[in-house]
Parts: structure tokens; sequence; C-alpha cells
């Protein structure tokens, strides 16, 4: 007794009771359908807005409350600065420019290096130079050009006065 392949197949669905080949395809297809427009729904329900979404993960920060703490914090820090001592030193008496350029960047590398805040660089008022001061406004234009020189002033008299220029490091 010779049996077509869709005799086969007949008696197989009903030995195990699952449909094969093409009704097996679409009932899958059916039951997918289901679940999956079960799964939009419920995915729908959790959707939320984006900017609710954002605010959840970034929260919520008052940026004018930060700004004015930061002024102030700020201003307090740079009057701590000025007010403190010198961490280093470096003494350019009798030096020529070059000279003083070479020491000044030495110095500037060394004091980055080592995280100070505040240096003195002292450079002489210029009393005993024929033509008056040399150092002190080579000081000046090279502490305008160092890109890591911030703020800088002269000390008390008993710290050398216009003698020697104090710098805060950015």
């Amino acid at each position: 007794m010779s049996k077509n392949f869709g005799d086969i197949l007949d008696e197989w669905e009903k030995i195990t009771g699952k449909p094969y080949g093409k009704k097996q395809i679409k009932k899958d297809e059916h039951s997918n359908k289901k679940t999956q427009t079960i799964r939009v729904k419920e995915d729908n329900s959790k959707k939320i807005n984006p900017m609710e979404m954002w605010l959840r993960r970034y929260g919520v920060e008052d940026k004018d409350a930060q700004e004015e703490s930061a002024s102030v914090d700020y201003a307090r820090q740079r009057k701590i600065l000025r007010e403190m001592r010198c961490e280093d030193e470096i003494d350019l008496h009798g030096m020529t420019c070059d000279e003083a350029e070479a020491a000044l960047n030495v110095f500037f590398e060394n004091s980055i290096r080592r995280c100070l805040k505040k240096i003195l660089i002292i450079h002489g008022k210029g009393n005993h130079s024929g033509g008056g001061a040399v150092l002190a406004p080579f000081v000046r234009r090279y502490l305008e050009k160092h890109k890591r020189a911030g703020e800088s002033g002269h000390p008390k008299g008993a710290d050398g006065g216009t003698g020697s220029t104090w710098v805060i490091l950015k």
C-alpha cells in the first residue's frame, strides 16, 4: 500500500495532535499576532513622556542657586590665594633677559608639576641698571604671554614691594 505525502501528514496530525506544514505556519502566525499585540499594549501602558523620563534620569537642579554659591566660593578662593604666602620663589637679580626667560621657563614647569598655587618672582627695582629697570617690564610681558600665569601683583614692601611679583598659577 503506497501512501502519498499528504496522507502521511494527515496521519502525523492525528497521532501528535499538532498540525504540520501550512496549517502550523498559519496557526503560529495567528498566535504570534496575539502575543505581539499584547506586548505592544503593555509597552504603551509603560511609556512615559520623554521630558518626564529625562527628569527622572537627570533630576532637577536649581542653576540659579548653583551660580550664586559658585561665585561666592570663587571670590573667597581668590581672596585666600591673594593673602597666602608664596609657595616658592625665584631670584632673577643679575640675569639678562635671555637668561631670565630660560630660568622662568624651568621655574614655571617645576611649579606647575609640583601643583603650586602661588609663586614669587624677584626681579629687582632696577635702581642699579643704567637706563632704568630691565627685568621688571620683561617679567610683566612674560606673565602676559604665559598661558598658566593667572593674576599677579606686588607684595607688601617688607616682602619685596615693586622689586618682586607674585603670580597665581592657573
